[in-house]
Order: C-alpha cells, then sequence, then structure tokens
C-alpha cells in the first residue's frame, strides 16, 4: 500500500515544481534525495531550475532499478561527485553491486558522471549518435560544469560509453526485462528511452518534458520530434513516466507539456509566416499558456526562434 500510495499521489496530483529552491539535500551533493517511484525504481529528481553552483549540476533525474540481480543506473550524472553520492544513496537501499549504467544523450548532464562508473568497471551504454555527441562536445561540456560548479567537478574526466547501439538494447535480470529503445529523432542526438514492460512505466529521458519547458537547440528538428512522438512514444501507453526533468508523471501530463507545446509553437510559428513575418517578430510570438513552466523566461524566446528557422525552409 505504501508503493501504490506513493505512485498514485505522485501521477494524480500537482506536484510543484523545484526552480526556486536552490537544494533539496543540503546532507549531499546531490539536488534530492532518491524516492521509489514504484517497486524497485528510484529517482533522484534534480532541480528543475538550469544548472548552477548550489544544486551542483544536478538539474536532470538520476534514477536506479534494483533488479534483485544487481542494479541499473539511468544517466551517470553531470560530474564525478554527483555519480558517487547517487551511488551512497544506491547503496543505503539494497547490497547488490551497480551492474549498468545507460546515458540517456549524450550532454553533459548523462555523460560526465561516466569516469566514476568506468573506474568500478562498470558498462555504460549509450546510442551510437549520444556517443558521437560527446565525443565531440563533451570537453566543452567539462570546462563549463568547472566553470559553474567550481570544486564540485573535481575528479571529473571524459569517459566515454563502453558499449553502443543502434535500435535497441535489452538486458534480462533478476526476474526484470529492461529495454533501451532508441525510437528516432526528438530532443537530442541519440535521446532513449528505459521502458519497463511488466511495470508500463517508461523513463522517458528528453523524449518528454512536464514541469519545465523543454529546450529547442539548433539540432532539435521539431517536425522530427512530434512524428517519434506519435508513431513510437504514444504507442507505449505507458502507466508511470519518469521524464529527463521533473518529478514523476503520467502520459497526460508530458503530452500536454511536450507534444501539445511542440505543436503549438509550430501553429504560432506558422501562422506568423504566413503572415509573411520575420525572425525578430517570431521571438514574441505569443507562449503565454506556457508561461507558468519553470524555465520560460530561458527558453521561450529562443524556442521561438530556432522553431522559425526550421520552418522558414520546411
Amino acid at each position: 500500500m505504501k508503493h501504490a500510495s506513493l505512485a498514485l499521489a505522485l501521477l494524480c496530483s500537482p506536484v510543484m515544481a523545484s526552480e526556486d529552491i536552490p537544494d533539496q539535500y543540503p546532507a549531499s551533493m546531490l539536488y534530492a534525495k532518491p524516492v521509489e517511484v514504484i517497486p524497485h525504481v528510484f529517482s533522484a529528481i534534480g532541480a528543475t531550475a538550469p544548472p548552477t553552483y548550489e544544486n551542483a549540476g544536478h538539474n536532470n533525474n538520476l534514477s536506479f532499478i534494483v533488479t534483485g540481480d544487481g542494479v541499473v543506473v539511468i544517466n551517470a550524472g553531470a560530474s564525478y561527485l554527483l555519480a558517487e553520492a547517487l551511488h551512497a544513496e544506491i547503496k543505503a537501499v539494497t547490497d547488490q553491486p551497480v551492474k549498468l549504467v545507460f546515458n540517456e544523450n549524450g550532454q553533459g548532464h548523462a555523460m560526465l558522471g561516466n569516469s566514476y562508473w568506468a573506474d568500478l568497471g562498470v558498462d555504460i551504454v549509450a546510442h551510437v549518435d549520444a556517443a558521437a555527441a560527446f565525443e565531440e562536445n563533451g570537453d566543452a561540456s567539462l570546462q563549463a560544469a568547472i566553470a559553474r560548479v567550481k570544486e564540485r567537478a573535481d575528479k571529473t574526466r571524459l569517459a566515454a560509453p563502453s558499449i553502443t547501439f543502434e535500435d535497441n538494447y535489452t538486458v534480462e535480470m533478476g526476474g526484470m526485462q529492461i529495454e533501451a529503445r532508441y525510437l528516432g529523432p526528438a530532443h537530442s542526438p541519440g535521446d532513449i528511452i528505459v521502458w519497463l514492460p511488466q511495470q508500463s512505466m517508461v523513463i522517458s529521458g528528453d523524449m518528454a518534458f512536464h514541469e519545465r519547458m523543454l529546450p529547442i537547440f539548433e539540432d532539435t528538428m521539431t517536425a522530427e520530434w512530434i512524428e517519434t512522438w506519435e508513431t513510437e512514444f504514444e504507442p507505449l501507453a505507458a502507466t508511470y513516466v519518469i521524464p529527463g526533468h521533473g518529478h514523476p508523471t503520467n502520459m497526460d501530463q508530458v503530452r500536454r507539456y511536450t507534444l501539445d507545446y511542440l505543436v503549438y509553437l509550430r501553429g504560432q510559428v506558422g501562422a506568423l509566416l504566413e503572415e509573411g513575418g520575420g525572425l525578430a517578430e517570431a521571438y514574441y510570438v505569443d507562449q503565454s499558456p506556457y508561461a507558468h513552466l519553470d524555465t520560460f523566461e530561458e527558453l521561450a524566446t529562443k524556442n521561438a526562434g530556432r522553431v522559425f528557422e526550421q520552418m522558414e525552409f520546411e
């Protein structure tokens, strides 16, 4: 009943996002102490604010699965010390060793902690495109992390994934089936989801957002993200969703703030293009239905500009 009550509370009640709270867990490098979302699946929910010294760069979700025959971690963390702090929390839950780490994409907060796990001899799995992105951008991510979090980035060095895949990477461990899947283009190169079919849970990574505004990067192709969502992600019909950022939730919430936002923004920009408007006006298209989301001030105008640049040549 305890687990069912927690899951029900997470899925059915709005949970306040945490952009304005610098650190929820001062005793740890982690922004927040991991919670058991459903039996055997835990997540340390990162800040929905941008990475800062106070949150130690922990602004994404670091999850782990206790299988009965070893632990599987989803996201290495944004630094060596964050990975070490997550491992300390894992050890408080189980004596089982960590046997596998998945990187949800090639961004720093997914991969900069790889060196900690690599030093323990743990295999690290990522999509081939995520590995390539980290190879290209990893040093810049590391330097940015050092500048931002200073000594909290100590010991962090670049370590590439040891295993890469193109479509699916499935493991069966301790009676649990864990499927890492590349569904198609989404937020950034090599985005994957981790699907637990027996639990109807998806650890979605940056495929899905809800408490903070999603960022649209130069290499984020919004039309393709919509197609991937509709043809691959939505058919999962997951009961539980641990997004890349923000509290665990359900498909209705992430659809509202990911798919619906992408469709809405493209609609606003498309109308502007039909009227002969330019980039300068695109920055100010109406996004007020989403103004309550964390990081709205940082991202809304950038998102609109990048969508305009994409749609101008579609």
